[in-house]
């Protein structure tokens, strides 16, 4: 009766099957991993942003690179802004997906130190975007702020290529070494975004807290793999039952007919 499984249209069609059943096994160990990284990753966030806040010299120096723990902790410093050093970012967008600069000001602590503060975007004066914008000016004399702590920028984790030749105060990439460079001074690694003192007239455009990755989706999508590795089987056996059940209505008419009659 099943015989029919030995052809090569069946042969063919149940090495597929076997072959799809672990690889949507592996699809769905793959996307629960995916969930555990994105749960953790969110897990520090929320720590981070939950952290109370410390001094900024408690977790970086000159030199240090800001590490996944420390990213988003809230720190305070008290100094003054060096808007005569002041830089602005190319391409970044704000909320809703404007291109324009985000303003980069030294921020020169009271020890002499330099934190690089990004005080929130700003839009593009023209659609070149050579021209140095006009920026709203910082708060002067001897301020406290408040920032979340931010690992300097690469091309490597950004995607952004740190391009040369750009007009004048304008970079690609918040990178502490690299202003250390250029301002010749102790700059401390990283940056922060600044969250106090909130600008007057709403300009620079504060930065948005960070946003949870959406762990939840990856969990279903593992679900949704290994329910579809589980339907491999049971629709090759409704397949097979299927096939077994025409094949034996086809050739029934047939054993009738040929079947001697009574006497």
């Amino acid at each position: 009766m099943y015989r029919f499984l030995l052809s090569r249209q069946w042969v063919i069609l149940t090495l597929v099957a076997l072959l799809l059943i672990p690889t949507m096994i592996r699809l769905g160990i793959w996307q629960m991993h995916r969930y555990e990284e994105r749960s953790a990753r969110n897990q520090l966030v929320a720590d981070a942003l939950g952290a109370k806040p410390v001094p900024v010299e408690e977790l970086t120096s000159p030199g240090h690179t800001v590490t996944t723990k420390q990213r988003y902790r809230t720190v305070t410093a008290e100094g003054h802004f060096d808007t005569d050093r002041e830089q602005v970012v190319r391409r970044r967008v704000n909320a809703d997906e404007e291109v324009g600069f985000h303003v980069l000001t030294p921020f020169v602590l009271t020890d002499g130190k330099v934190l690089l503060v990004n005080r929130g975007w700003i839009p593009a004066d023209g659609l070149s975007q050579t021209a140095f914008p006009k920026i709203p000016a910082p708060p002067s004399g001897r301020v406290a702020v408040t920032g979340r702590l931010m690992p300097d920028e690469t091309t490597e984790a950004s995607g952004i290529k740190n391009l040369k030749g750009l007009p004048d105060r304008q970079v690609m990439l918040i990178n502490s070494e690299q202003e250390a460079r250029r301002l010749d001074a102790r700059v401390l690694g990283g940056y922060i975004a600044l969250t106090a003192p909130e600008p007057k007239g709403d300009t620079p455009e504060p930065l948005g807290e960070p946003g949870n990755e959406n762990a939840p989706l990856n969990y279903a999508y593992a679900i949704q793999w290994w329910l579809f590795a589980a339907g491999v089987p049971i629709g090759w056996f409704i397949l097979a039952r299927r096939e077994a059940r025409d094949r034996a209505q086809a050739t029934a008419p047939q054993e009738t007919e040929t079947t001697p009659a009574a006497v």
